[in-house]
């Protein structure tokens, strides 16, 4: 009772002796590992204290009744006494550890004893007293009076009462036990141990999760177990095989739906996974020799779960012998029986866990059959082990397949196909669900494969293909592919399609070994055969199984249309992409005979792909639309429309009117609307052909070409054509990667530390989810090296590819010189190297160009030069690029081929020597990296070719060269100029257009310019400049169209196009004494065609449309249809009448929105600036550009060329004297201006848009006083209004016009104060007129006029000029002009007030009524001044000689009285 400094001494004993404590409580850090006792720590006179103490006790592996936990209590004491213990007995209890063979865990209240224990007590509970012997005295009573909790972290110890019962009951089973036993609180005998059994094996499910998963391996195996180990209980049979099973299907379920236990990319739960894959192993079927309980002893197999009861051992055998006969799965289904225990061991043999496991996949429902085909993958991967483990075990690998399993189980596998298939169709309404049963479903087949007897497997596969087959839907293809591509992943893939066979050959055996295959030779082709091989026949499909079904699929998924299935035709490529690389890399593939037959086993792929060809990503149109410039290989400014492109033009010009186009020919198939495959599935599946083609035998290929229509020959071209582009070389910059990336990781730091809103808002925006997904975070990005090595892969391929095709157009050649075709067939092969000339290339891949190039144009130069004149002015500029190359070896190879090229149409010279011109006029306006020196160096190699050719002296071809290459020159020398202007774009399109001009009676070079113009305009976004340009362009085509043929439904040259610009006519100074058609290669491009002008037409029409210049739009199709309608192309009307509708829609629906340009006055001063000195230019600028901007950007640039400190701008509008200026500096003078009209033509210039067309004259104004002041009082105010005239009409073709015309009117102050009141009586007009009213805005107006805080404006005009009459009479008029003015303003005012009165609201009243007050206020005192006249202007005059005018003089005086 007087204890008050409480310890407890904690021991775990395995007996009652104090020797008996076991070294197993973990101690602390600082001492030993183990320890034998621990004490609580005191608290200081305290009678009733709470430890915080947590002893952690390592548990025994094997624990009896004896172990227990003992608590000594103890007083200590703080004074000690001489002689006497610190620490003074209290007393003791203790807890058992186990009870009914079970760990006690959970909270106690104990009692504590005061005496020493007596023996066995740790045999009995503390809270019984009546067992112990003798009686002991306890702590108030034998009341609980300390509190203690107990947890068990164990893997030995279930803790759950249904996993306790359940392995329990087992153990009873596996060992001789003495009925009844005890289970928990329950004590069960033999008879009912069979149902309490099931019950335990159904309440499995219950358990908590937690036990259930650390247990679950020995609950799985112990359910297997008694799924197949046939038994009797109690003299009875016990069949728990259906009971078990259904078990094994509730716990999968449980676990897969826990949210707390991981599932992997699959959704497949990883518990579950890792026991099939590390765990699961057959279930042993123990015949041991046992013992029974009746006279003597039987050497019988005995089954592992036994019990002995009081039968006699003849009553067990018979009981055995039954229940082994007996289906594990059915026990109503009798057997045969037989009294020998061979028979018995015969039937227990027979018993096998893949067959119960099938079997109750077969028989399963409800609930339960839903679920086992949920979680299919587990019970298939059960399924597939079991096998191959039994496989294993009965060593029947090496036996026939078809014999390895029962036809009983085969049976339940076609039952568990069909139905699992059946479940997939039904499902596809929850496509997830249906997908994963899918996957499943195929990893099941192809573990088969490897298993089953093939034949029996393939038949699987074609009842699914059947049942899933019932029509196209995007999402069953989808299944089905996927399904197929997980089979053909399969490491046997080639043997199971036969690959070895060929088209003559049969299989010799229906599993051959690939060594005993090499032998067979695939160049035993019958030529009548070979087009079929490149076609999916039913033969084909009935020799190459899964490779036919794929090829099926793909085919299928190719000419389906619908919502996602741009997705199935990915994944269907993708399928055969990754088949095609998983061959390459297989070290059993590496030998090239074993290619040529994997190659063979493709060839249907081709006659696919072929007939895919107008639903392949068409990747030049792509780099068109980027404006890709081909000139250069950058991707520099792709922002844009092309407006030079020739493929484009062509596209749109549409190849009705000409028979070759160079763009991509489809010519030979059907119209169709055809679902176009995005880019990456073009690739893949071009990547798929040319390894085909590389692979393949080449003699065969060559059979094939040779037999080949001229049509399906096109499309190999076509095909070809499409891959180039496909394939082309991207430069990858790692600087330019890493600086952006930097950049990015830098901001995104600095917005992370910022301080304030941002900087927290930030900082909560990144949750740990996002932190991990790391858009930002450098570490994320690739590194140096792995880009450089995807560099290294890209250039690889992009030179592989091309060299394939290369071998292709080698092969197409050598078939083509037999045909009669060869003329259409060798312009497609042109195309194609033209096309792979103008893509990046590496020097590998150029080499073996060039050569073929050459060798081409030596065998069939006249042919060429005659037929594919387009095609040869296009391989002049791409060979010409190629001269002006960095690399050596690149131009080397370029000179010699334009040298040849020169050379063999010696004929024809003339048109070569056009279009090399041509080519590098074109080349110098587009190429911004052009290298001059290079060609320059080109072009004496050239020269050099020309005067050692001996064969050539005698002719006149050196002295032509020698020309050429001086024209060549002279444009070179353009270049350097137009580099120097670079960053000048006004001086470079000045430069332009100068030389542009130069060629005035050049057409092509004129037209080459014009085109230049147009790409550099459409790189800045001046679409309308860049219609101009193209406006011009056709100008001149029509010109030289109405020259050569009088066709009604021409343009009749350059007039017709005044509509759209009053400049067109410059192109009329082209006359037929200066041009002589079709001589000299003069006019000979593609553009001096009626398809070429259409072409140009439209490219025109589509960039006004993009300046928002509709109107125009409509004038330039005026010109294009009569040409369409003439040549009836009606789907070229159709999309021609759509674009008008469309242009007539934005105008009425953006009339006013639209904001076409600002234009500014620029005056240059100072002799720094050269030629520009004292030139004055119109600039146009875009729309809202500020006097600032502009000021900016030529202050900035002048800058640079000058130096800042030598650029000045003169800020105001006054004339300049230049006598004032320091001659050492540059002065720029900017000021805005707006376009100028006299009266008369305002009555033409109606619309918004036409008073902003064909601009030429331009006006700004300047105020100043006598006294040289800009501003001053208003009776001193003077106006200086200067009208500008420009050379040309704007929009043109640049954005600079010089001025050439320049008018000042100087107006008087009373001059200025009439305009400024006619301008504010306008405003007043317009906002009273305006439909629908804008209430707003005449408010607005209307407080500028009449409002009283500006009230004193108009009033104080008045008061200036109207409050007397002027002494001088010359001021008479305009004295009773601007009274007259004020009249109509007064007038205005008083109608706005009232029209503001029908708009306004109720809460604006008030408004209102100040308004009519400041306006009636305005007007009474305007009243006085209006009403005074001046009497001398009203006289009459009458004159002699003119009656009648004295008459009309007369009635004017009087309407003015009246006024």
């Amino acid at each position: 009772a007087s204890a008050r400094n409480i310890t407890i001494k904690i021991q775990f004993m395995c007996g009652e002796d104090p020797s008996n404590a076991m070294p197993v409580i973990f101690g602390k850090s600082n001492g030993p590992e183990f320890l034998q006792e621990v004490y609580t720590a005191i608290t200081y006179h305290n009678k009733s204290p709470d430890f915080y103490e947590e002893v952690k006790i390592k548990l025994p592996a094997k624990l009896t009744v004896n172990h227990h936990l003992l608590f000594t209590f103890y007083h200590i004491s703080c004074q000690q006494k001489q002689g006497a213990s610190v620490e003074s007995l209290l007393g003791y209890s203790w807890l058992p550890i186990l009870l009914n063979e079970r760990l006690q865990t959970g909270s106690y209240c104990l009692p504590v004893a005061l005496e020493k224990l007596p023996p066995n007590y740790s045999m009995h509970s503390a809270e019984v007293t009546s067992k112990l012997n003798p009686p002991i005295k306890w702590a108030e009573g034998h009341k609980g009076v300390f509190n203690i909790e107990v947890q068990a972290v164990s893997s030995v110890h279930t803790q759950d009462n249904h996993l306790e019962k359940f392995f329990t009951l087992c153990h009873s089973l596996e060992s001789q036990v003495t009925f009844p036993i005890r289970v928990l609180d329950q004590k069960i005998s033999e008879s009912t141990l069979e149902h309490e059994l099931k019950l335990s094996i159904i309440c499995l499910n219950s358990s908590r999760l937690e036990p259930l998963v650390l247990f679950l391996h020995l609950v799985l195996d112990k359910l297997f177990q008694l799924s197949v180990q046939p038994m009797v209980i109690a003299g009875q049979t016990a069949n728990f095989s259906q009971f078990a099973f259904e078990s094994v299907v509730a716990i999968a379920n449980s676990l897969h739906n826990s949210k707390d236990l991981s599932k992997d990319q699959h959704g497949r739960n990883c518990l579950l996974a890792s026991y099939v894959h590390y765990v699961f192993r057959l279930p042993e079927l123990q015949r041991d020799t046992v013992p029974k309980s009746g006279s003597g002893t039987t050497a019988l197999p005995d089954p592992r779960y036994h019990t002995y009861g009081r039968t006699s051992a003849a009553a067990v055998s018979s009981k055995l012998l039954q229940v082994r006969a007996m289906s594990s799965s059915n026990p109503d289904l009798a057997g045969t029986h037989s009294a020998t225990d061979e028979d018995v061991k015969n039937i227990v043999s027979s018993k096998h866990f893949h067959e119960e496991l099938a079997l109750q996949m077969v028989v399963s429902t409800g609930m339960v059959r839903e679920t086992v085909f949920k979680y299919a993958w587990f019970f298939f991967e059960l399924l597939v082990k079991s096998m191959a483990q039994y496989v294993h075990n009965l060593d029947k690998r090496d036996s026939f397949r078809r014999t390895r399993f029962s036809d009983r189980f085969q049976d339940d596998i076609t039952t568990i196909v069909n139905v699992v298939t059946s479940e997939i169709a039904a499902l596809l309404v929850k496509p997830q669900k249906a997908e994963k049963i899918n996957i499943s479903l195929a990893f099941f087949l192809y573990d088969l494969l490897s298993l089953m007897d093939r034949g029996f497997v393939f038949n699987l596969i074609k009842h699914y293909c059947n049942q899933v087959s019932l029509n196209n839907l995007p999402t069953l293809i989808s299944m089905r592919l996927e399904f197929l591509r997980i089979l053909c992943s399969h490491e046997h893939y080639l043997n199971l399609n036969l690959f070895f066979m060929n088209a003559d050959t049969a299989p010799a055996s229906p599993c051959p070994s690939i060594s005993s295959q090499n032998s067979s030779s695939c160049s035993s082709f019958q030529d009548h055969k070979i087009a079929s091989m490149f076609d999916l026949t039913s033969e084909y499909r009935q020799q190459h199984f899964l490779t036919g079904l794929l090829f099926t699929e793909l085919a299928a998924a190719l000419d389906t249309e619908g919502e996602g299935i741009s997705k199935v035709q990915r994944k269907a490529v993708s399928a055969i992409h990754s088949l095609l690389s998983s061959h390459d890399l297989d070290p059993r593939c590496v030998k090239p005979e074993m290619k040529v037959k994997i190659a063979t086993l493709y060839l249907p792929l081709v006659g696919i792909i072929l007939d895919t060809l107008p639903q392949l990503y068409d990747f030049t149109a792509a780099d068109a639309r980027g404006g890709k410039s081909r000139t250069n290989g950058s991707d520099e400014e792709q922002d844009g429309v092309s407006a030079i492109n020739q493929n484009v033009a062509l596209a749109i010009a549409g190849n009705h009117f000409n028979l070759k186009t160079s763009g991509t020919m489809l010519s030979s198939l059907p119209y169709k609307q055809y679902n176009v495959l995005n880019a990456d599935t073009t690739r893949n599946l071009m990547i798929c052909f040319l390894w085909i083609m590389k692979n393949a035998d080449q003699s065969l290929i060559r059979k094939w070409i040779a037999d080949l229509p001229s049509m399906q020959l096109n499309r190999i071209l076509d095909l070809l054509f499409i891959c180039v582009s496909c394939f082309e070389y991207k430069v990858i910059s790692t600087q330019v990667l890493q600086k952006s990336r930097d950049v990015k990781a830098r901001l995104e730091e600095a917005l992370l530390r910022g301080e304030g809103a941002r900087g927290e808002m930030m900082r909560r925006c990144r949750t740990p989810g996002m932190l991990d997904c790391h858009r930002w975070n450098p570490a994320n990005f690739a590194t140096k090296a792995e880009l450089d090595q995807e560099a290294l892969v890209s250039g690889n391929l992009a030179t592989e590819a091309n060299l394939i095709i290369l071998d292709m157009q080698e092969n197409i050649i050598q078939a083509s010189s037999a045909l009669d075709c060869k003329d259409s067939l060798l312009g497609g092969v042109l195309k194609v190297l033209v096309n792979s000339l103008s893509c990046d290339q590496s020097t590998t891949y150029l080499t073996h160009c060039f050569a073929t190039l050459r060798a081409l144009i030596a065998k069939f130069g006249d042919l060429l030069f005659e037929e594919e004149v387009e095609q040869c002015a296009d391989l002049c500029q791409r060979v010409l690029h190629h001269c002006s190359s960095s690399m050596d070896v690149t131009r080397s190879q370029a000179c010699a081929t334009l040298y040849l090229l020169m050379r063999f149409s010696f004929g024809n010279f003339a048109r070569v020597k056009m279009q090399v011109t041509m080519s590098l006029a074109s080349l110098v306006g587009k190429a911004p990296d052009f290298n001059e020196e290079h060609l320059r160096r080109s072009l004496r190699t050239i020269l050099a070719y020309s005067e050692e050719d001996t064969a050539m002296q005698t002719t006149p071809f050196p002295t032509q060269v020698e020309e050429l290459l001086c024209n060549l020159n002279s444009i070179l020398y353009d270049t350097v100029k137009m580099r120097e202007f670079q960053e000048d774009p006004e001086m470079l399109m000045d430069l332009m257009y100068r030389i542009a001009k130069s060629y005035q009676t050049s057409p092509d070079l004129r037209l080459t310019w014009l085109q230049n113009m147009a790409e550099k305009h459409t790189k800045k976004k001046c679409f309308t400049e860049a219609a101009m340009c193209l406006v011009h362009a056709a100008a001149l085509v029509a010109e030289y169209l109405s020259m050569l043929e009088d066709h009604s439904y021409l343009p009749v040259g350059s007039v017709s196009f005044q509509s759209i610009s009053s400049n067109v006519l410059e192109e009329s100074a082209i006359s037929e004494d200066t041009l002589s058609p079709d001589e000299d290669g003069v006019c000979s491009g593609r553009y001096f065609t009626e398809c070429g002008l259409v072409g140009l037409l439209e490219q025109a029409a589509e960039l006004f449309s993009t300046g928002g210049l509709y109107e125009t739009v409509n004038e330039v199709y005026k010109l294009v249809i009569p040409i369409l309608e003439a040549h009836r192309d009606f789907r070229k009307l159709t999309s021609t009448h759509d674009k008008l509708q469309k242009a007539f829609e934005n105008i009425i629906s953006k009339d006013h929105k639209r904001m076409f340009g600002t234009y500014f006055r620029v005056g240059f001063y100072g002799a720094k600036f050269g030629d520009l000195d004292e030139q004055e230019f119109v600039y146009k600028e875009p729309a809202i550009t500020k006097l600032p901007e502009i000021s900016h950007r030529l202050e900035g640039f002048y800058g640079q060329c000058f130096g800042a400190e030598f650029v000045e701008v003169i800020k105001d509008s006054a004339p300049v004297d230049k006598s004032k200026l320091d001659p050492n500096k540059a002065y720029i003078q900017i000021t805005f201006v707006e376009p100028y009209f006299d009266e008369y033509e305002m009555k033409d210039r109606v619309t918004y848009f036409e008073k902003n067309f064909n601009l030429r004259r331009f006006m700004y104004t300047t105020p100043f006083t006598l006294e040289g002041r800009p501003r001053g009082e208003l009776h001193e105010q003077y106006r200086r209004n200067t009208v500008l005239t420009t050379m040309h009409a704007f929009p043109y073709i640049k954005t600079r016009i010089r001025v050439i015309q320049k008018e000042e009117f100087v107006l008087t102050p009373i001059e200025v104060a009439i305009e400024d009141m006619k301008k504010k009586t306008l405003q007043l007009a317009v906002a009273i007129h305006q439909e629908p009213p804008d209430a707003k805005m005449l408010q607005m107006v209307l407080q500028g006029s009449v409002g009283a805080t500006v009230n004193q404006g108009p009033l104080e005009v008045a008061q200036v000029f109207l409050a007397e009459i002027p002494a001088d009479p010359k001021l008479y008029r305009h004295h009773n002009k601007l009274r007259l003015c004020f009249k109509e303003f007064i007038m205005r005012c008083g109608e706005a007030v009232e029209k503001n009165k029908r708009l306004i609201t109720a809460d604006q009243r008030e408004y209102q009524q100040e308004l009519k007050k400041n306006y009636n206020k305005l007007k009474e005192n305007l009243r006085p001044m209006i009403e005074r006249k001046i009497p001398e202007l009203y006289k009459p005059i009458f004159r002699a000689e003119s009656q009648k005018r004295s008459s009309f003089r007369k009635c004017e005086t009087q309407l003015s009285q009246g006024s």
